[in-house]
């Protein structure tokens, strides 16, 4: 019990006083609504404005036709009526549910229907009224009217009294990518509605957010590559809603242009040569619209890519012709909003030819589980676990309690060394040092320990590969199987390199 305490106290020390105080006040605000029986309104009286955009991306088709939905890898066909409280898949299933990204398929008279299933039972839905939710829907379903020239009183009235529920229950008590979703879906309820209140508070959270979570490096700061895309894709639609639209005089065009520049010039950094991303904190396939389609989307906007070289992310990448290398130097971020984080201080992933060879383990789960406790933990990065324990505190999903920090980097043109302390008095260095035909990877602590170097490779990556590539003959090693998880609830049998030792080890990958 004590111990759980500790551990709370640890999490709760990094957040912002305003996190707690929206925490308390929605707790508090909840008892005395369901004690005195207030209940949101479900339509609000409106009137629309038709909106001017230009094509934006489709990402994935999602809808199969006759109620049949597959999400996260996993397909529902509802028989008759739409449960759209349906939880048997978990949370993030049912949240998908209720985006309504399929909307941008092709299936016009069935998306009316769905629309109207969605209002005729909004006053039993549970997950898809969460501000989360209405933020992706309101820009879906308004993105979805306005290119199709469809004017439906009903849809009109229901999705304007959503926006009147998310600006009542904004995310101010998680803060992140949530309370930028949204800013950012405000404003498209501003424009759709010409509604000035949902504009002004817009207006304040995109400046103040964008300020915050847009790194000098480009990068978002939660530091996951798949949010990062996530978070363009959405500031792309607000440049092309703002940008194509006389309201407002474009007041806020210049500076949506700026930021999303800088993540453009980021997510160019990142990317991998053929437009993929290092699947770190939380990233994975077929999720977010991947960077070729962003690029093009940036240049239909007429958007250029601003390039400023790997910093304040923490991430470093190297390359020649045979390889790519992406190096995690960072510490957790954000701090006070650590949900996407893992123990993977000094993780990295590595290309040679072009093919994945070293990789992150994934992501297949937000279920708060053994499994997603494991895709967090150091034993599945591609670092050093000491005593078997994690370098941060991951736990319960999506917190971190204690997290190692990053106290000494030092870089040069061929080599890139950094220290953390995730260990408390037990210090471990890295260096990489980067040649034409090998990358030697040096890890040093500064006490005698027992520690265990992993390497985690991609499923195609055999063996004989392995053995191939790294000089073992000196080491304690095994090579086992692990699973790799390139998108949610997909799992594929792949193997891990794990090298044990005391205090130094010296390691070259070959290409």
């Amino acid at each position: 019990m004590l111990s759980r305490k500790i551990l709370l106290f640890n999490t709760v020390k990094f957040l912002k006083p305003i996190q707690i105080w929206y925490r308390l006040y929605y707790f508090a605000r909840k008892k005395i609504r369901d004690t005195i029986g207030k209940k949101p309104l479900f339509s609000k009286e409106s009137t629309i404005k038709l909106l001017n955009l230009i094509e934006s991306i489709h990402i994935i088709d999602c809808y199969k036709g006759q109620n049949r939905f597959i999400f996260l890898n996993l397909d529902k066909k509802f028989e008759g009526k739409i449960d759209w409280n349906y939880s048997e898949y978990g949370k993030l299933w049912t949240y998908n549910l209720t985006y309504f990204d399929y909307l941008s398929q092709d299936n016009q008279e069935d998306n009316l229907s769905l629309m109207n299933s969605f209002v005729d039972d909004i006053s039993t839905i549970k997950d898809g009224l969460e501000p989360f939710p209405i933020s992706l829907r309101g820009i879906n379903w308004i993105k979805y009217l306005s290119y199709n020239s469809i004017r439906d009183k009903n849809i009109e009235n229901s999705l304007y009294a959503q926006y009147y529920i998310l600006l009542d229950n904004l995310e101010y008590h998680l803060l992140g990518n949530h309370l930028l979703e949204n800013g950012f879906s405000l404003l498209f309820g501003a424009y759709y509605f010409e509604d000035e209140v949902l504009y002004q508070k817009s207006k304040n959270i995109l400046f103040e957010q964008l300020d915050e979570q847009i790194l000098d490096d480009g990068a978002h700061f939660e530091l996951s590559p798949m949010y990062h895309q996530i978070m363009l894709f959405r500031l792309l639609d607000c440049i092309n809603l703002v940008g194509n639209n006389s309201w407002k005089d474009k007041e806020l065009l210049e500076f949506l242009r700026t930021k999303a520049e800088l993540m453009l010039g980021w997510l160019e950094n990142i990317s991998y040569s053929n437009g993929e991303i290092p699947l770190l904190n939380d990233s994975a396939n077929s999720i977010a619209p991947t960077t070729h389609q962003l690029f093009d989307y940036a240049k239909r906007l007429n958007l250029q890519v601003k390039t400023i070289e790997l910093n304040d992310s923490g991430y470093r990448k190297v390359s020649n012709n045979r390889y790519e290398c992406v190096v995690d130097i960072g510490c957790i971020g954000a701090e006070y909003i650590p949900g996407h984080a893992h123990a993977d201080t000094f993780s990295f992933e590595f290309r040679v030819d072009g093919k994945p060879f070293i990789v992150d383990t994934g992501l297949s789960t937000y279920e708060t589980c053994d499994r997603r406790t494991v895709e967090r933990s150091t034993c599945s990065h591609n670092t050093v676990e000491i005593n078997g324990q994690n370098q941060s505190e991951v736990w319960g999903g999506f917190r971190v309690a204690n997290r190692a920090k990053v106290i000494n980097i030092k870089e040069s043109n061929d080599s890139i060394e950094a220290i953390h302390n995730g260990y408390n008095s037990i210090l471990h260095t890295r260096r990489w040092s980067f040649r034409e035909d090998r990358v030697i990877i040096e890890d040093i602590l500064n006490k005698s320990s027992n520690a265990v170097a992993r390497f985690h490779f991609h499923p195609d990556v055999n063996e004989d590969d392995i053995v191939r590539s790294f000089d073992l003959e000196q080491y304690d090693f095994k090579i086992s199987s692990y699973m790799f998880s390139p998108e949610f609830n997909r799992q594929i049998d792949a193997k891990v390199l794990e090298i044990k030792f005391k205090r130094n080890l010296k390691v070259e990958i070959m290409v």
